[in-house]
């Protein structure tokens, strides 16, 4: 098990080295750990919650995360652990870094990694979103945090929000170090790229993977990497969207939680991979306790109630809706997230028993 000492001399430096694209935006410079979020960490003091910028090898590629320990964290205690799972486009700066450090708040060590390829992590080309990789992603944010100073390896439970969410589902169907499943906002990337969204695209399917098999093909012979989901539309084009929560999102990714690291790109040759994978395959082999939280007005929830619906290798399953929020509402209102807490906090508490020595 590596100790205290060898955590912070392998990865401190990644805070002040900074990101690995982009220049930082006015608010990564107000923050020194790079956070977005509201009520972040400004720097670890005794007695509070802390945050260590980690980083290790997956598949001989770098990857970046922050670990939240809790207030009072000592290597010589034990502590349950969860790995949180950013959404589609985001970085660990964002909603998933304010969920682990509200979990930090109630006593867990909480992990959240850029994905491999995305945000700060390595990996080329950039912005390949793949569900493999996405789900490598988890099944590596739990090697790191098992062998953690002061896990209690019996005691991990996962946290997937929006794409993280249905890549959560996937992981966890074979992973049964997860004790324990939650899921914010759950987003099945691959339904929604394969029928696109509230599938409106049923009648396009075979043309689009006729364009994305060209794409592919045109990467291979060394042309230009193709890449899909516009993310320089004007404010005009956004108001147009046809579904709230892309029009929210363009306002979370790029005003007001913008961060250099995060991007709506994926590459289109993602999309061969995308489109013939569904979050709810064998979704009934997960047997471990399940929460699925959604906002009642988000334009997403039919994929929860329906990946819901599937998982039925599980007695311990309970759906939750927000009254009132949107899908990204649930990312960072404070109301909302306080009613998600409100949900997360007793289910993780019952399903992740640890002794907290």
């Amino acid at each position: 098990m590596m100790n205290r000492r060898t955590v912070l001399t392998t990865a401190v430096a990644a805070a002040a080295a900074g990101f690995a694209t982009g220049e930082a935006s006015a608010d990564d410079k107000k923050n020194p750990f790079g956070l977005v979020y509201r009520d972040a960490i400004t720097s670890n003091e005794p007695g509070k919650v802390d945050i260590l910028p980690v980083n290790y090898k997956l598949g001989g590629l770098d990857i970046v995360a922050n670990v939240y320990t809790p207030a009072g964290y000592s290597t010589d205690k034990t502590y349950p652990a969860i790995v949180v799972a950013h959404p589609n486009g985001g970085v660990k700066e964002q909603v998933a870094g304010l969920y682990a450090q509200r979990l930090a708040g109630e006593g867990y060590i909480a992990i959240t990694a850029d994905a491999a390829y995305q945000g700060g992590s390595g990996g080329q080309p950039r912005s390949v979103d793949k569900p493999q990789n996405r789900i490598e992603d988890i099944h590596g944010m739990a090697d790191f945090i098992t062998r953690y100073p002061g896990v209690d390896v019996a005691c991990i439970g996962l946290l997937g929000i929006c794409g993280g969410g249905g890549y959560a589902l996937s992981a966890a169907k074979a992973d049964k170090r997860f004790k324990s499943i939650a899921t914010l906002s759950m987003f099945n990337s691959g339904r929604v790229r394969r029928n696109g969204f509230a599938d409106s695209q049923l009648n396009t399917v075979q043309d689009r993977l006729r364009q994305v098999s060209q794409a592919r093909a045109q990467e291979v012979a060394g042309g230009e990497i193709l890449y899909s989901g516009d993310a320089n539309l004007t404010d005009e084009q956004i108001a147009k969207l046809p579904f709230e929560m892309y029009r929210q999102g363009y306002a979370y990714y790029w005003q007001t939680h913008a961060h250099p690291n995060a991007t709506f790109k994926y590459t289109t040759n993602s999309l061969l991979d995308l489109m013939r994978w569904d979050a709810t395959d064998q979704i009934d082999l997960i047997d471990q306790p399940l929460l699925m939280i959604a906002g009642s007005k988000a334009d997403s929830l039919y994929m929860t109630k329906d990946a819901f619906a599937k998982a039925t290798g599980t007695k311990d399953k309970e759906l939750f809706e927000i009254e009132g929020a949107t899908h990204i509402e649930t990312y960072w209102v404070p109301k909302y997230v306080d009613a998600a807490m409100g949900k997360l906090t007793p289910f993780f508490a019952r399903t992740l028993p640890s002794g907290r020595t």
